[in-house]
């Protein structure tokens, strides 16, 4: 695990958005979602809203989707098959849910494909996961050992109706900015340009090993302010986990 003294953000705002933005107003991309709970749901409303092309996929079968379906567009299948084809796959999944994910989840995304790991470890709901606990692991370094795959880390900390109701316009007064956790530097780029998409600001919350400054207990975990406030947040951040998120 990383220390808690030094952190500085990476840029949290690139220069090149804007450019970004252009190009993908007529980019639509391939999104699979695995989770459909209130992130999945609410994440499914927007992208597809935005004019992506989303499969979506539960643990109990793309027939109890049809409701999500009829609403958004977005086209229900088998876990197996959420990422066939994706260019980002969002895993929105409880974390003892996440070793019951089929093998090979993964397999027949698109190439240079990036994965979003929204989840929380909440040991209460996910019992003690030993990997988190014992071997000081983050979460999604954990998550991502089970994937076997790079994650990057995004939304973990945002409230689900956030999506819908308080995204903005690039360098609108307000826009609320998320932090983003990831190794790979082109993963990263292309959710954090996802994000501004969606109506948010990012901020590099640094590597996954560095991604527990936006786990439950942290100052940022569940902040709602701009590019700043996340970022002084981020830099308060301590690696010791609040004794009532211990297993």
């Amino acid at each position: 695990m990383s220390g808690g003294c030094s952190w500085s953000p990476a840029r949290a705002d690139g220069s090149a958005r804007h450019d970004l933005r252009k190009a993908r107003r007529v980019t639509i991309m391939k999104i699979g979602i695995i989770g459909a709970g209130n992130i999945g749901g609410n994440l499914t409303r927007r992208l597809t809203a935005l004019g992506h092309d989303v499969s979506v996929a539960n643990s109990r079968g793309p027939q109890t989707l049809t409701a999500l379906a009829e609403e958004t567009g977005a086209t229900p299948v088998p876990v197996e098959e959420a990422a066939r084809g994706a260019e980002i796959v969002v895993v929105t999944v409880p974390l003892k849910r996440v070793p019951d994910l089929p093998s090979g989840v993964l397999d027949g995304a698109a190439d240079g494909f990036a994965v979003i790991d929204t989840g929380n470890y909440y040991p209460q709901r996910d019992g003690r996961i030993a990997g988190i606990e014992d071997e000081g692991r983050t979460e999604s370094r954990w998550t991502e050992g089970h994937l076997g795959h790079p994650v990057v880390k995004a939304f973990n900390g945002t409230y689900a109706q956030d999506i819908l109701d308080r995204h903005r316009p690039a360098g609108a007064p307000g826009r609320q900015a998320l932090p983003v956790a990831g190794d790979d530097a082109a993963a990263k780029a292309k959710v954090r340009a996802l994000l501004d998409e969606l109506g948010f600001d990012t901020v590099d919350s640094g590597g996954i090993d560095d991604s527990w400054r936006q786990q439950p207990g942290t100052p940022v975990y569940g902040l709602r302010a701009g590019v700043e406030g996340v970022t002084e947040a981020l830099a308060k951040a301590s690696p010791e986990r609040p004794a009532d998120l211990r297993g």
